[in-house]
């Protein structure tokens, strides 16, 4: 893992076309989700406002990019049944929707055939990938920053060919 990785928002700053982003995992542990993500599973209670201080930081940040005319899109691919992690960001991805990304799901099943990397990432402008580094038990442990074009292509490809065969999040039912 590279040092000093410049963080999500001066990236998606300094995008003009496109940043899209792909998450591949089950559940994640992300320590600030936490107390939210049990909240959640105790009393069904999501906060779904983007203005809250949960969200606002990065509604701000998606609002400016799509503003600018940034095509916004996540992608994620989720083993089925899902697990009680995918349901609560299937029900939090209303907030995305209504700040100008479009998000789709895939079964799992019917990504055994495409070219996957390692990690999740964020692909901007089709020449800069910033990988997540997760624990086992998915707390974020590092970024990395790779612009060789093989590894873009191959983030690239595999990213359009997710987007081809996923189910708008409007029509994916859990």
């Amino acid at each position: 893992m590279q040092q000093n990785v410049p963080n999500l928002g001066d990236l998606l700053r300094g995008t003009q076309r496109s940043a899209v982003h792909l998450e591949m995992r089950d559940s994640y542990g992300v320590s600030q989700e936490v107390e939210e993500f049990e909240h959640w599973k105790r009393t069904g209670e999501l906060d779904l406002d983007p203005e809250s201080d949960s969200w606002k930081p990065w509604s701000d940040l998606a609002r400016e990019a799509v503003a600018r005319g940034v095509a916004m899109r996540r992608a994620r691919i989720v083993s089925e049944p899902v697990t009680d992690y995918m349901r609560w960001e299937h029900a939090s991805t209303a907030v995305n929707l209504s700040l100008g990304e479009n998000v789709r799901w895939l079964p799992r099943k019917l990504a055994s055939d495409i070219a996957l990397p390692g990690n999740d990432y964020w692909l901007f402008d089709d020449t800069l990938v910033r990988f997540g580094h997760f624990t086992g038990d998915g707390e974020l442990v590092g970024h990395e920053i790779r612009t060789e074009p093989a590894v873009v292509k191959l983030c690239a490809d595999a990213f359009d060919t997710v987007w081809q065969r996923a189910t708008p999040h409007q029509k994916y039912s859990l």
